[in-house]
């Protein structure tokens, strides 16, 4: 650490000795002198610290106050070669005193002519001044790195601002509560999986264990690419990821639930199955991927726009969105299509799901072949 400055250079005999005595050693003894500067008055002199310990100040009163200072960012400098800089505009009140402040520092000798940006009672710059800087703005070179150009504009930009935070409100949860909230999750989720399956069973009868061999190799899949996935993201599944795959269940069921009834009107039209399941695909194709589209935007805008746990939720939702196009393009409609060819299937028994008669479809009207329309003559 540079020696201070010796007695006698215009400093009082009072603040000389408050100089000798400054430590600036350590972290701990700096934090302590910055404390004691920020608490003098604004117009009285005072010894300080450089934030990094390697320089003893005597400040004089403050001349520009924080709040003067409009905007304080760093630029590089390509054009004079000067390369990182800080540029500051200052408010019309904070541009006359910093006017003022540098054309008094410019008439004064080393080190008389620098001025010192202090923060929290240390100082984080001392630029030296050869001109009254006048019009509201200023800039500050001299060796800056981008990191330190960054830090010290964000210093004269937020550094003095009167910020205070008040907690409204304030949760601990230990880990057996985080455990209890996560067993109760998969609880809700193992019976909202049982109403589901009730349901396809119920109504669908055959037909529901396609449903359910389709949600069988999605749980799979999710399970496997959550596996694989969640180290490199750091996805960990917690109560969001649950309720999303909660959601999810419901949204991969909803795609099933469409192709059925897309058959189902296709027999209901009078056709038989293995027509009907290839005449309600195409329909059935462009309502999936509609639904499925707008939840997977949902899903990515959430991830996106979120942190913390809440992109678990997010993640969870996406992920079984997309798998949820991938099994029912790949392995729900060419089960179904082999499905129509098994005489369960294809002759519409009652405990198929597809029994015309329980659908209420029309008889196929058929012509005779070989017939034509009979003449009657009045005698």
């Amino acid at each position: 650490m540079p020696p201070p400055p010796p007695g006698g250079a215009g400093i009082p005999p009072a603040l000389q000795k408050q100089l000798n005595a400054l430590d600036c050693s350590t972290k701990a003894s700096r934090a302590a002198a910055g404390q004691k500067a920020a608490a003098t008055k604004p117009s009285d002199p005072v010894v300080a610290c450089k934030d990094d310990g390697t320089q003893k100040y005597v400040l004089g009163p403050i001349g520009v106050e924080g709040t003067d200072v409009k905007d304080a960012k760093a630029v590089f400098d390509s054009q004079q070669g000067q390369g990182w800089i800080v540029q500051m505009d200052f408010t019309s009140e904070g541009g006359k005193k910093f006017a003022d402040v540098t054309g008094k520092l410019a008439t004064k000798a080393q080190p008389q002519n620098q001025f010192a940006i202090v923060l929290d009672g240390a100082v984080v710059s001392d630029p030296r001044v050869s001109e009254r800087l006048n019009g509201g703005n200023a800039t500050i070179s001299g060796g800056f790195t981008q990191k330190s150009a960054e830090d010290l504009g964000n210093m004269l930009s937020y550094g003095a601002l009167p910020l205070s935070f008040k907690i409204d409100d304030e949760t601990t949860v230990t880990a057996a509560l985080g455990g209890e909230q996560l067993h109760a999750g998969l609880i809700a989720g193992a019976i909202g999986l049982a109403l589901v399956v009730l349901y396809l069973v119920a109504y669908y009868r055959g037909l529901s264990l396609v449903a359910l061999a389709s949600l069988c190799v999605s749980a799979i899949l999710t399970y496997a690419i959550m596996t694989l996935l969640g180290p490199a993201i750091g996805f960990a599944l917690n109560l969001p990821a649950v309720c999303g795959a909660i959601v999810a269940i419901g949204i991969t069921a909803d795609s099933f639930i469409v192709y059925f009834e897309r058959i189902r009107d296709e027999i209901r039209e009078g056709r038989t199955l293995r027509p009907a399941v290839e005449r309600g695909w195409p329909r059935a194709r462009r309502t999936i991927l509609v639904s499925d589209f707008v939840s997977f935007l949902a899903a990515a805008v959430l991830f996106i726009v979120t942190v913390g746990k809440v992109k678990g939720f997010a993640f969870t939702l996406g992920l079984t969105t997309v798998l949820d196009v991938v099994v029912v393009f790949f392995f729900t409609k060419p089960l179904m299509t082999l499905l129509a060819r098994r005489k369960f299937f294809a002759d519409g028994h009652s405990w198929s799901g597809l029994d015309p008669k329980r659908l209420g479809a029309r008889p196929p009207l058929r012509r005779r072949r070989g017939s034509a329309p009979t003449q009657t003559k009045e005698a």
